[in-house]
């Protein structure tokens, strides 16, 4: 029996509202809707930071940010910082048995020694640098010798990065792989592929979305005509809540939004027919820290053990609807421990007011996310148990992560207005 293949699908400012099968109402995403009816929706999935950079450093190492020194807002176009180059990355903890492609936004480092991608493992590089409204901008394909660089063309990237996502399918079709395909929409500016106009009723952002739904259906339906569907496992996600449009559905706050599950908690679809059980919804918690070691679980190999990682594996998850192996979820605001989540409580202990970065240690904030998940009343004083207990969970957390911070020199902060957190 071959090992799987993995496709990671992750949409850039994405709001967890913004899918039908989420409780969405604007945008129609039926080509998602019907990914989640035949694999396996997590409704308590998280990004592993609130912001770009970060978010992608954690799925990649299963390590939260802090770990590789990446907690601190995002990198800019003059920054130089990067991804440690011995940070243990999913392409290379898959090892040779995969051929690995990343498709789409990097945003991990684009200076030596951080650049390129394939400095980390892929095989293969299709993309930009950064995000998209950065300047200088060039897209890049390492398919050239040398890698060359083009214009970008912002209303056909979405378009493009399927299409290669599609053909590296088909050249690799006989041995295992993993494509990370690494979308730069619903991220602004907006620009809408006049190939593929939808008449949403959500406006601009609507029409990229379902733009990707779209993709996402033609994906699925061409590893179906290769015979690679059940061989396969296809993950819908992304890197972080949405900012100026999009939804976060229930939740409180949006992308950069300091401690609160609007910024946090995304999308998550997983399917491999055969493998993932159809129309499954698990509630367990989970996060985009637990793909390493999940798609290792996966594929048959090792878990690591050189190094300590802030992922579960969570493949029983998946594929049997197990417990999670969660008991807690750390959320980060920059270098700062901003939150802790277990599977029913939530302690807060940051959040911003106007230009105030506010701690938040002299007012608990205990929310019963079964009952509240919008994270409106605290219930501190009628759980004062949980709230001694969460209250000492966010300690240690504090203890163990915030002093990391110090071993790595921070990257440029935004200078002004333009140079804004991605």
């Amino acid at each position: 029996m071959r090992q799987p293949n993995f496709i990671i699908i992750l949409a850039d400012d994405l709001g967890y509202g913004d899918l039908g099968c989420d409780g969405g109402t604007v945008i129609r995403t039926p080509n998602l809707d019907r990914m989640a009816q035949e694999g396996v929706r997590l409704t308590d999935f998280y990004a592993s930071a609130n912001v770009c950079t970060p978010s992608r450093a954690g799925l990649l190492t299963g390590q939260y940010a802090i770990r590789n020194g990446l907690a601190h807002e995002v990198i800019q176009p003059s920054d130089t910082t990067g991804l440690p180059v011995d940070a243990l990355t999913i392409p290379k903890a898959l090892g040779d048995d995969y051929v690995s492609a990343l498709i789409g936004k990097w945003h991990l480092g684009h200076v030596a020694p951080h650049w390129p991608p394939m400095v980390y493992g892929f095989d293969h590089f299709y993309g930009l640098p950064y995000s998209h409204d950065m300047k200088p901008l060039a897209l890049y394909d390492s398919g050239q010798t040398p890698m060359s660089e083009e214009k970008a063309d912002f209303a056909k990237l979405t378009q493009q990065f399927f299409e290669r996502t599609t053909a590296f399918v088909e050249e690799n079709r006989e041995k295992p792989f993993f494509i990370l395909l690494a979308l730069t929409a619903p991220h602004i500016p907006l620009k809408p592929n006049p190939d593929d106009l939808t008449g949403s009723p959500g406006g601009a952002y609507g029409e990229v979305v379902e733009e990707i739904d779209l993709n996402v259906g033609r994906l699925l339906e061409r590893l179906k005509e290769l015979g690679l569907d059940e061989d396969t496992m296809v993950a819908f996600t992304s890197d972080n809540g949405p900012w100026f449009e999009g939804s976060s559905g229930p939740f409180r706050d949006r992308k950069g939004g300091s401690a609160w599950d609007g910024g946090f908690r995304v999308p998550f679809i997983a399917r491999q027919p055969g493998t993932l059980p159809a129309g499954q919804v698990n509630s367990g918690l989970a996060s985009n820290l637990d793909l390493l070691p999940t798609l290792l679980a996966m594929a048959g190999k090792p878990s690591v053990a050189d190094r300590e990682l802030d992922g579960r594996d969570i493949s029983g998850v998946l594929k049997d609807g197990a417990e999670s192996p969660n008991d807690e979820i750390v959320l980060f605001d920059n270098a700062k421990v901003a939150a802790v989540r277990t599977a029913r409580w939530k302690y807060v202990a940051r959040s911003y007011y106007r230009t105030y970065d506010v701690p938040l240690d002299g007012y608990p904030l205990l929310f019963d996310m079964d009952v509240d998940p919008g994270e409106n009343y605290s219930v501190a004083r009628n759980h004062p148990d949980a709230a001694t207990d969460m209250r000492a969970r966010l300690a240690q957390a504090r203890a163990k992560y915030e002093p990391m911070a110090d071993a790595f020199p921070p990257h440029v902060a935004p200078a002004s207005a333009a140079d804004h957190p991605d």
